[in-house]
């Protein structure tokens, strides 16, 4: 009797860490290479989308997720101004009339059509040529830092879906600050 309680203690231990595994996280950057006189990076993100998210999705409902990377002195103090201060904005959607998934990035309007729900994702957490910084406004002698972050946009969702998703934890996806070193 005692071992089936056991068991059942410890799943139900486990099972709030299988759920916190779910959201998103931004990988360390693939490349950051000098085009131009900018610094262009690539990343990958691993949108780790709850079952409810999934869901709007798979009945039309847009998602936003937004972007925003900065560059920064290291050990510069949070009052001090980012030397970059960059937001990108991307949207997936489901067209339920055509069966196809739509990744866009609203800022040039790039839009790419997938036929299955996971090529889309995949294709949406493939970031490329990402423009940080003008090479001129880095010091050759200095330190600096990358961050990146991303979160799903609630005030993109439309009005009725809002007050469920601002109460929902399902709904409440956004990455920890990745950092990494920035060279000049």
């Amino acid at each position: 009797m005692k071992r089936p309680a056991v068991i059942a203690l410890l799943v139900l231990c486990l099972l709030p860490t299988v759920q916190a595994q779910q959201g998103l996280v931004v990988s360390r950057p693939q490349e950051t290479v000098v085009q131009d006189d900018t610094f262009l990076l690539d990343l990958e993100i691993d949108y780790g989308f709850s079952d409810t998210v999934l869901e709007a999705l798979d009945n039309g409902v847009p998602l936003t997720l937004v972007v925003t990377a900065q560059v920064r002195r290291k050990g510069a103090w949070i009052w001090v101004e980012n030397l970059a201060d960059l937001r990108r904005i991307y949207l997936i959607r489901y067209q339920p009339l055509s069966e196809i998934y739509q990744v866009a990035s609203l800022p040039d309007g790039e839009r790419r059509s997938f036929v299955s729900r996971s090529a889309a994702i995949a294709a949406l957490g493939e970031i490329r040529d990402l423009p940080l910084v003008k090479l001129d406004r880095l010091e050759a002698d200095e330190e600096y830092l990358v961050r990146v972050k991303v979160e799903l946009d609630i005030e993109a969702l439309p009005l009725p879906l809002r007050p469920t998703a601002y109460l929902s934890r399902d709904w409440k996806l956004s990455s920890d600050w990745s950092e990494w070193p920035l060279e000049p």
